[in-house]
């Protein structure tokens, strides 16, 4: 029941023909997804897990519909709260697009690893990072 655009697939460079375990596999990859992320969860004493993403609508969707296709009955993340970095980034430094967001927030964008699932999380948690920064000073006002 898993359909892929064409276009996604020449967008992040994935190949499915040179990896054909990786779509087979979908359970054990998010279960142990889910794995890792309740080990963090129980480190730090948290009851849910909060995603923090570039466009969270899109990737909790995936998730909730990943699990409901792999009939996976425990989710480890919130149903409703996430951060959306498009969002934070947009306020925060006046730009949406994850590349344009680095750039103003003064960090550096290497359009050669663009698009990688890798690289484009860890740019993300590093501007969502500089965001939340930049507003220390008020939530310790607030306090």
């Amino acid at each position: 029941g898993l359909t892929i655009d064409p276009g996604s697939l020449k967008v992040t460079g994935i190949d499915l023909a040179a990896r054909p375990d990786s779509v087979a596999n979908e359970k054990v990859v998010i279960s142990e997804f889910f794995t890792l992320v309740r080990a963090q969860m129980k480190a730090v004493g948290c009851h849910r897990a909060v995603m923090v993403a570039h466009n969270a609508a899109f990737d909790a969707g995936f998730l909730a519909v990943v699990t409901k296709r792999q009939m996976i009955k425990r989710n480890p993340f919130h149903p409703f709260s996430c951060f959306d970095t498009a969002t934070t980034c947009g306020i925060a430094f006046g730009q949406t697009v994850l590349a344009r967001a680095v750039s103003a927030a003064g960090l550096e964008w290497d359009e050669t690893q663009a698009h990688s699932a890798a690289y484009d999380a860890e740019m993300t948690a590093d501007v969502f990072c500089e965001a939340v920064n930049r507003f220390r000073d008020v939530f310790e006002r607030s306090l």
